[in-house]
């Protein structure tokens, strides 16, 4: 039997029962999700799945990521709720790539993870199923685990092997639409030219359990537990020295409340130099090195290869004895007196991380 897979928070509980009641069979698991977007998140989901079938001694195959192909099926579709049509057309894609694999392999049932979704139709699931079992002469079993408190356990299962409990269902238009309604910035879809690691990004979840695998690989005992904290994103800076834009680098928490001003150094201290408004520090790329141990030689160097996120928060610490003060710094190659022009978009927010123990 082939069960397509979604995810390891609806897989795991959903392929014990499996195992459970088709005892006889060869199940084979089967990754093909084109609808996950960014495709860290999509890597990140699929290194769960493998978790998951590795503690379950269950073989796992990875179907082609062709996003391109799945955004022209379901366009127009866009703005569908969930389990609208667009759902619809996502179902036939990934159930009838599976039955076509399912054949191929030789396996004569197939199946898919979707059905015990809460989110997720069980009636549109069935009736495709079925129209593909008949069309590719291959059995599709329904079965609704749902029932039965089979989410509470689904849940409990979830929790006790410290599972990727994702907060949106893959697609970047059910993402759009969920942080809309949330009122929430869409941090999944920031990618940083720097490539630095953002707290509670795609890339620190996906560090985090790759994490997870090597502490129960060294029979390590963990725990994965959640943390408030404040966020931040930087949008977009800049800066100008008497009307002449000059690279900058605008250190982590840095923020203006009216997101630009200009203002003259009128003070300096351990070459840490201060503006006349707005509580903006300004220092040179050499003093920059020298508080962080680096040895960057230009800022351009600085933009496209930073230190680390808690690097940046320990030079912060460093220089207001405050690693989550929203003052702006900023790094520049020279310290000149002149008119400072800076124009800075960036946002602090309240958020939740998971952290190991």
């Amino acid at each position: 039997m082939l069960v397509h897979i979604c995810c390891a928070v609806d897989s795991h509980y959903f392929l014990m029962r499996i195992q459970e009641e088709f005892p006889n069979e060869e199940i084979v698991g089967f990754f093909y999700d084109p609808n996950i977007h960014p495709y860290n998140e999509y890597r990140l989901r699929y290194h769960d799945v493998e978790y998951s079938c590795k503690k379950l001694g269950i073989k796992l195959l990875e179907g082609p990521y062709n996003l391109e192909e799945w955004l022209k099926k379901v366009k127009g579709l866009e703005n569908e709720p969930e389990k609208g049509d667009r759902c619809t057309v996502c179902f036939d894609d990934r159930l009838e790539t599976s039955v076509k694999k399912a054949v191929e392999l030789g396996h004569d049932k197939f199946t898919s993870t979707l059905l015990i979704s809460p989110k997720k139709s069980q009636d549109k699931l069935e009736r495709i199923g079925k129209e593909l079992e008949q069309k590719y002469n291959c059995q599709f079993i329904f079965r609704d685990y749902r029932s039965a408190n089979g989410t509470q356990k689904q849940g409990e299962l979830v929790k006790e092997n410290s599972l990727y409990r994702q907060n949106y269902c893959g697609c970047l238009f059910g993402l759009t639409a969920q942080r809309e309604q949330q009122k929430k910035i869409m941090d999944e879809m920031f990618s940083p030219i720097s490539n630095q690691i953002l707290p509670e990004s795609i890339e620190s979840r996906l560090e985090l359990y790759k994490k997870r695998d090597e502490l129960e690989e060294k029979g390590i005992p963990f725990k994965i537990i959640k943390q408030r904290f404040l966020n931040y994103r930087l949008l977009s800076g800049t800066t100008k020295i008497d009307k002449k834009i000059v690279p900058s680098y605008f250190l982590c928490y840095s923020t203006l409340a009216k997101k630009r001003m200009n203002g003259r150094i009128v003070y300096e201290k351990d070459e840490i130099h201060y503006l006349n408004r707005d509580e903006v520090k300004i220092l040179s790329l050499s003093i920059f090195n020298e508080i962080g141990n680096s040895s960057y030689k230009c800022v351009k160097d600085l933009i496209f290869h930073p230190p680390t996120f808690e690097s940046e928060l320990n030079i912060r610490d460093n220089i207001t004895k405050n690693p989550y003060g929203l003052s702006t710094i900023v790094v520049v190659d020279e310290v000149i007196d002149g008119k400072y022009e800076i124009e800075l978009d960036s946002t602090v927010y309240e958020d939740v991380k998971e952290v190991i123990v």
